[in-house]
């Protein structure tokens, strides 16, 4: 701990983790990363692999604003929509109700419109997962089609 008269002072004169020697070789280790516009590991099997050769880049999306991509038989929307709901409902929310789920995203403070989409759903039905509840709504899956969708054509 230090002073209060030295609330001011230099890191290595506050730190109680490492000598000043040791700060200034820790900063040093850094100042390659930090100017570099390349890793500078020495050790080959320290560095992030690379994506393999055939694999699917997961980091951008050329023909939209997602990262990663649309699946296949989903529209934007309809992934944007499925994150919204699945970021208010959790696990441990289902299996349940329709009303039970408005209830449950109300509890965890969801937006009035995720509350007000969830009050759509069918009554008297019971979802088991969240891809459930997409379905149930209209919204297209990665599985098929929401209900009352027309199938895609090949």
């Amino acid at each position: 701990m230090t002073e209060a008269g030295d609330q001011f002072a230099g890191v290595s004169a506050r730190s109680t983790k490492h000598s000043a020697r040791v700060d200034e070789e820790l900063e040093h280790e850094i100042q390659g990363m930090l100017k570099a516009e390349h890793a500078t590991r020495s050790h080959e099997w320290r560095e992030t692999e690379p994506i393999a050769e055939g694999d699917p880049d997961l980091t951008a999306d050329p023909a939209g604003t997602l990262v990663g991509g649309v699946p296949v038989g989903m529209t934007e929307d309809a992934v944007v929509a499925r994150a919204e709901l699945a970021r208010w409902l959790v696990r441990a929310d289902f299996p349940a109700t329709g009303p039970e789920l408005v209830e449950a995203a109300r509890d965890h403070r969801a937006p009035d419109a995720v509350a007000d989409e969830l009050a759509k759903l069918p009554d008297g039905e019971t979802y088991e997962r969240i891809g459930d509840v997409v379905r149930a709504l209209g919204y297209p899956t990665e599985t098929g089609p929401g209900p009352g969708a027309e199938e895609p054509q090949v």
